[in-house]
């Protein structure tokens, strides 16, 4: 894959709402159920994920500019840095690839040692694996496999399940069911890669990727921001006047809350850890805003104070 920098097209020293604010836009205009007989539109929102999978992640994204990881996510390789041409390609600084080939055909190397079968093959297969051993077809003797399709799933979760990190069965287009645990930080309409999960490409050919859309359901009571929550919480007129205990709901249950004497309709009060999980593990927080009720019928005692109110302020 191009360099993920690139291929969201942001600067490496982009900051994190730029990748996302890059990445949505890409999903956005490339995602396959707005481009169906669009093939290359399909490509680019595969290839916008991948990016994202690698920049969208801290830890991923400090590795790929350590050099730690291909554009893949890939582990680089941590030896022969020597080859100069690859496989085919030219002569190694370390290597006489010409010989060893040659030893491995019975001539040994030098005449000593590295019969047919040998040593060199193993050699060679230790560095370019199964592909050596079954007569590369590709470009520098590796046999190019191919590829099933990926696919296009969604899949719907309520604001709890998000909240739980709830496991959930979800059937994929090709007729498989896989059980998917909601990962934290997920937003709506975020894509997800599950890898191996799309279309089989027959029995050598490594198997497409499922990508999975997240679809969050609006909440009745809860609004979205972030990993934070807002809700509104009605307030008794007695108890924004004196003070007291009121619940507040969330979405592992109600909990008590200590609110102040005097508290005005439109107060916001912070809940720490009652929002959404987060990547690192920690949770966001719910926004509870105030919002004074009266009596629904008629207060006598109330009026008598509200009219005492007004002449005195008169």
């Amino acid at each position: 894959m191009r360099n993920p920098y690139d291929v969201l097209g942001v600067p490496k020293g982009a900051s994190e709402a730029d990748i996302k604010k890059a990445y949505r836009k890409l999903a956005k205009d490339f995602h396959p159920d707005r481009n169906k007989d669009d093939v290359k539109a399909k490509d680019r929102f595969a290839e916008a994920n991948s990016a994202y999978e690698i920049l969208g992640d801290s830890e991923k994204r400090k590795q790929f500019d350590r050099g730690e990881i291909d554009a893949d996510g890939r582990p680089r390789a941590s030896g022969f840095e020597g080859f100069s041409g690859g496989f085919g390609g030219g002569r190694s600084s370390g290597f006489d690839f010409e010989n060893m080939a040659r030893s491995r055909q019975g001539g040994g190397m030098g005449g000593g040692g590295m019969g047919g079968g040998g040593m060199g093959e193993d050699i060679f297969s230790h560095i370019f694996g199964e592909a050596f051993r079954a007569g590369g077809a590709g470009p520098g003797g590796q046999r190019q496999a191919a590829k099933g399709e990926d696919v296009a799933a969604e899949l719907s979760v309520s604001l709890e399940q998000v909240a739980s990190e709830e496991k959930l069965r979800l059937a994929l287009p090709t007729g498989r069911e896989v059980d998917v645990v909601i990962p934290r930080g997920v937003e709506d309409g975020q894509t997800i890669r599950l890898r191996g999960l799309g279309q089989s490409a027959g029995p050598r050919g490594e198997p497409g990727d499922a990508l999975l859309t997240i679809r969050i359901r609006p909440h009745p009571r809860f609004t979205v921001d972030g990993a934070d929550l807002r809700t509104s919480v009605e307030v008794p007129l007695e108890d924004a006047v004196l003070g007291g205990m009121i619940r507040v709901p969330t979405l592992t249950g109600a909990v008590e809350m200590k609110m102040p004497p005097m508290t005005s309709s439109g107060r916001t009060f912070r809940l720490r850890g009652k929002g959404l999980p987060k990547k690192d593990g920690t949770r966001g927080d719910l926004f509870a805003t105030t919002a004074i009720t009266l009596p629904e019928s008629e207060d006598p005692i109330l009026n008598d104070f509200a009219r005492g109110r007004r002449a005195k302020a008169a």
